[in-house]
């Protein structure tokens, strides 16, 4: 699978611009998916269109419980969230069912998983 990193230098989210320019480093794409991955904070990203279909966060447990809460415009512009690591809940004493309860107000659409990775 062809990648393209993308520096966003001072900035802290990637923007369309950004997008389109990495796009057109890629082979052609006839049908398929592009991820766009936009590592940092949850706060920027949510913000800004870049031209996606959807949005997905991924968050890990070991960022909290209150994330949806730090974080709202981010689940409340996504359609599916992500708890990793969901195997060391017992070990950190994580509440996921809280966590829950706090993602979905924020977006009573989006779909919510779990995985351990």
């Amino acid at each position: 699978m062809p990648a393209v990193q993308i520096n966003t230098g001072k900035n802290c989210h990637l923007d369309a611009a950004m997008i389109g320019g990495a796009y057109r480093r890629l082979p052609l794409l006839s049908g398929g998916i592009l991820f766009i991955e936009n590592v940092g904070n949850l706060i920027c990203p949510a913000a800004f269109d870049l031209g996606e279909a959807c949005k997905i966060v991924v968050f890990s447990i070991t960022e909290g419980e209150d994330k949806p809460l730090k974080c709202p415009d981010m689940f409340a512009a996504s359609s599916l969230v992500v708890i990793n690591k969901i195997d060391l809940a017992p070990l950190l004493e994580f509440d996921l069912e809280k966590t829950i309860e706090r993602a979905g107000p924020a977006n009573s659409d989006s779909s919510l998983s779990g995985f351990s990775a």
